[in-house]
């Protein structure tokens, strides 16, 4: 929950003027809603490394609903908070779509935001961001730059500036990871996929392409929604002087830790990726996986990692991805 209100509070520091805020609880089970809500109040001070407690921005006002409501709200306003409580986890594709889909029905926006709980953004990302947008009507994802948000003490080394997809082994080229931020990707650039833990869109991708794929549950959702919008003549761009801090996989334990939930969704979700979006590179995909990918993988969790958890979600993930592949493999 320390997550959530750090990086609320650094949405309500930032200079752009005219927005609203929604959350959606995806069916927690601890004080996360009475937090969020105490914090609203002004009764938590939020400790952080890049900006002071400053509680002059409180009271909150937060208006609660259910995931299939529509509030009635005329205009956005910066000191109010919309607070969805899922009765369930509903992984981060769906959860995602109830919040969309409540911010096209109750505000008719031009953009909206998407953006990871355990994130902490710059006061004027979102300036940038709309900037970018505006700039150009065929852009129709943004994306920041991204750093760590602690990278061994450190908060200038850079986690993503955008990728681009390796057909034929499910791979992705990630641009500026571990790098320490000295100004080599301070430049504009078209790619694939921009990252789901934040990214500005504009309406008409929604109009045109629907929401994010909720086959996936968690992993590969947003690479999926990247290329849709893409094949439907939009341009996925990446802003460098947008800038947000992540923690990277904190919602699943860490991205230096061995999670099966991770690699069962991530190994599950690439075979249903490229079955479904580039089946004419699948055959070779397949190929690569069965002969290479699949047994360096299997044997790194079982031999070197020594973790059966792991591997045991490695192997189900291989299978299920296959089977669920099976439907897009029936269209081609």
């Amino acid at each position: 929950m320390e997550d959530t209100i750090e990086c609320l509070e650094s949405l309500y520091r930032i200079d752009y003027p005219n927005y609203d805020v929604i959350v959606v609880d995806n069916g927690s089970t601890d004080d996360s809603i009475e937090k969020i809500k105490e914090y609203c109040e002004g009764k938590i001070a939020v400790d952080s490394k890049f900006f002071k407690h400053d509680p002059r921005n409180k009271p909150i006002e937060v208006v609660e609903c259910g995931k299939d409501e529509k509030p009635d709200i005329p205009k956005a306003q910066r000191d109010r908070l919309f607070l969805i409580k899922n009765d369930k986890n509903y992984g981060f594709a769906k959860g995602n779509n109830i919040g969309i889909q409540c911010a096209l029905k109750a505000f008719n926006p031009d953009y909206i935001l998407l953006l990871n709980n355990d994130t902490v953004v710059d006061k004027n990302f979102l300036t940038e961001l709309v900037k970018l947008m505006e700039s150009d009507g065929k852009i129709g994802i943004a994306g920041p730059k991204i750093y760590y948000y602690d990278f061994n003490g450190r908060s200038d080394v850079i986690s993503f500036t955008g990728e681009d997809i390796i057909l034929e082994k499910g791979l992705v080229k990630r641009y500026g990871c571990g790098e320490i931020d000295s100004g080599q990707w301070d430049r504009q650039m078209e790619v694939d996929r921009l990252e789901g833990s934040c990214m500005l869109i504009r309406r008409e991708v929604f109009e045109r392409i629907g929401l994010l794929d909720e086959d996936y549950f968690l992993y590969w959702e947003d690479t999926d929604f990247c290329i849709r919008a893409k094949r439907a003549g939009f341009k996925n761009v990446y802003c460098p002087k947008s800038k947000v801090w992540h923690k990277i996989g904190a919602s699943t334990g860490g991205m230096d830790k061995i999670v099966p939930v991770r690699i069962y969704h991530g190994t599950r979700n690439r075979i249903i990726f490229i079955a479904k979006n580039f089946p004419e590179h699948y055959s070779k995909f397949i190929v690569y996986l069965a002969l290479y990918r699949f047994w360096r993988d299997l044997g790194a969790y079982l031999l070197y990692r020594r973790n059966f958890s792991a591997a045991k979600a490695y192997l189900k993930g291989t299978i299920d991805g296959y089977r669920a592949a099976k439907k897009y493999r029936l269209k081609v």
